[in-house]
């Protein structure tokens, strides 16, 4: 079976576009130097992520509903808060089963994306390999692996991440800085159900969120944590007992899940953004962190990924049924404006965002609850908000609507 093209890098992104052009028919290789197993544990990825609902939509019509059935936990309701005073803003799911996303466990998401694509026969897995050689041939993209195997394919489509040698060797310099803060993530036990909903607390020193899990298999109830603080004061909170930082948890969080304890080991990483002016060479394109990497504070990351993916595969497939091959530069370049303008706008949003809500004192405070007043009566702008949690806004690929390309 003749490979379409070589995905470096089998973490969620990657793997998920593997198993998007596979549901197309369309065959590929995936190089991945860590181990899966060990990719699927929670001590290497304790963190969950929202899943909007165009992007459950697409996990579903690639072939992934089954497995993931009933193990994510609904998000219907999205509440708003600074430094915990009123005049706060709620977005509500108004219909039945319309979540605005849904909660997963990173290692969950992972260990399915894995055991999905080693079913699949279109697609093949180098394991535990690193990359010593890319380069791009007249009538090929080669990636040479450690163990001496040369890969060739038309189209060579990085995921690697953040730390992307990819993106360092076409020569692509991103835009970037480090906030000074850190994220400090985990799971808690608590007193009173979430009823899935999702809180958005902002303080001058960073965000804090509470995210709805499932409730354990004993029947406790649990979140998520995602908590931006300075990151100098990381540390000595990473060096709290559990009942010393659950202490600090149910103050910020305003005791509105009652008694907190903690379920899960906490880890934290420093916070940055990087955004790429140009996603795409000869042969070769960036998705997922691998091009862009914004601020966790709107829950974005993940689903921008999940676009890239849906954008490309429907580029790649359409242009293979008029027969040009998924190297095509004219492919590329559809890609690369399809996507260039909606992920620098999710990126300077959230960036936006974050800086908003920095600001410190009081009469910030007011100015920010006021405008939060003002969407919250104001039907179209909520329904403007929603639409981007749901990732339904904009030019939708086929396969964030649903629909088989």
């Amino acid at each position: 079976m003749e490979q379409a093209a070589i995905i470096l890098g089998g973490g969620l992104i990657g793997l998920t576009q593997a198993l998007a052009l596979a549901s197309q028919g369309v065959a590929c290789h995936v190089v991945e130097r860590f181990d899966p197993d060990a990719m699927a544990t929670r001590g290497f990825d304790g963190r969950t992520s929202a899943v909007s609902s165009s992007s459950m939509a697409m996990l579903d019509t690639i072939g992934l509903a089954e497995m993931l059935e009933g193990k994510g936990c609904a998000i219907e309701t999205i509440e708003v808060i600074d430094n915990l005073r009123p005049g706060g803003l709620d977005f509500r799911s108004e219909r039945p089963g319309d979540a605005l996303g849904t909660m997963y466990e990173n290692h969950f998401l992972r260990r399915t994306l894995f055991e999905a694509a080693k079913a699949n026969e279109r697609i093949t897995l180098h394991l535990g390999q690193d990359v010593v050689e890319r380069r791009i041939e007249p009538g090929a993209a080669h990636v040479v692996l450690a163990d001496g195997t040369d890969l060739a394919a038309p189209l060579l489509i990085a995921a690697e991440g953040r730390g992307s040698e990819t993106r360092e060797q076409m020569g692509i310099a991103p835009a970037r800085w480090q906030y000074d803060h850190s994220a400090i993530v985990g799971a808690v036990y608590h007193e009173r159900p979430h009823e899935n909903v999702a809180y958005e607390i902002f303080f001058s020193t960073g965000p804090f969120a509470l995210l709805p899990m499932l409730d354990s298999e004993d029947g406790r109830h649990r979140s998520a944590i995602v908590w931006s603080i300075p990151r100098s004061e990381a540390p000595a909170y990473l060096k709290l007992s559990d009942r010393g930082f659950a202490a600090e948890l149910e103050k910020a969080s305003g005791g509105v899940l009652g008694k907190i304890k903690m379920a899960a080991p906490r880890s934290s990483y420093p916070l940055g953004f990087h955004h790429s002016a140009r996603v795409t060479g000869a042969r070769t394109v960036l998705i997922g962190d691998a091009g862009h990497g914004i601020h966790p504070i709107a829950g974005q990351g993940l689903n921008l990924g999940f676009r890239d993916v849906a954008a490309l595969t429907e580029v790649l497939v359409d242009g293979m049924r008029l027969g040009l091959e998924p190297g095509d530069a004219q492919l590329l370049e559809r890609y690369e404006r399809w996507r260039g303008l909606d992920t620098l706008m999710v990126a300077m949003a959230t960036d936006g965002l974050n800086r908003m809500f920095g600001i410190p004192g009081k009469s910030a405070s007011a100015v920010r609850r006021f405008g939060m007043g003002l969407v919250s009566r104001a039907k179209p702008l909520q329904s403007f908000f929603m639409d981007e949690a749901r990732g339904t806004s904009g030019a939708m690929p086929k396969l964030l609507q649903g629909i088989p390309i």
